[in-house]
């Protein structure tokens, strides 16, 4: 349920009249283990300037309209649920001002607007594709009551949320929808799968476990131990 940027490749040739699309225009990331990873913000910085490592993989992300984010804005993929099926609409980008902080009541002031709906009558949730699981962010009063706990636990960028530009998040109406359940039948099916997967996994290294393994735990006559033998030492002078 996770959504991807398309990536773009051109090859221009001296005499093309292709035209090239504005920085404006385009997105540009990192790729990690063939998912968008970071955001690379500035159009106007260097690479150099990124402090990228070897090898780093970008993917440009063409845009329908012009945008221009700043220092502070990080862009999810914002999907919201469709009420009585476990299935989503199709994605859509928001761009969220993360000046004041990272907070879970910024973010639901931030999607409440964008869906033109009450702050108290929509839910959010993390995905996490290699898990198949949705993580619900909870406001600001449903947290711990004491300040400092509050304080560290409100910035979805640490534990247990790890928030960062491309994440996917699922946004619910409680208007039309009041249960808890985040989950699709594509969620479903991947847990099964990797359950089946790990499950093949365990039978196959049981099967690698060496016969003298097997049977270590069985007594076994031990050997009559050799008599105990004198010992002498003798130490020379290096002087």
């Amino acid at each position: 349920m996770c959504c991807r940027p398309r990536s773009v490749a051109m090859t221009l040739s001296p005499s093309s009249e292709l035209a090239i699309p504005s920085p404006a225009f385009l997105r540009a990331w990192t790729v990690e283990g063939q998912r968008p990873s970071r955001l690379l913000r500035a159009n106007q910085q260097q690479l150099k300037e990124y402090k990228l490592g070897r090898n780093t993989e970008i993917c440009l992300e063409p845009l329908e309209k012009e945008e221009n984010l700043g220092p502070h804005d990080a862009v999810l993929r914002m999907q919201m649920r469709l009420p009585g099926q476990r299935a989503y609409a199709p994605c859509a980008d928001l761009v969220w001002d993360t000046a004041r902080g990272w907070t879970a009541s910024s973010l639901r002031q931030r999607v409440a607007y964008f869906c033109a709906l009450p702050v108290e009558k929509i839910e959010i949730a993390k995905y996490f594709p290699e898990k198949f699981e949705w993580l619900p962010i909870s406001s600001w009063n449903q947290q711990l009551t004491k300040r400092k706990k509050k304080k560290k636990q409100d910035n979805l960028q640490g534990a247990p949320y790890y928030l960062k530009d491309g994440d996917t998040i699922g946004i619910k109406n409680l208007l039309v929808e009041d249960d808890e359940d985040f989950s699709t039948v594509r969620d479903d099916l991947g847990k099964e799968t990797q359950k089946q997967l790990a499950l093949g996994k365990k039978s196959q290294e049981a099967l690698c476990v060496p016969s003298s393994d097997l049977f270590s735990g069985a007594k076994t006559p031990g050997r009559p131990r050799a008599p105990e033998a004198s010992l002498s030492i003798h130490v020379g002078s290096f002087r």
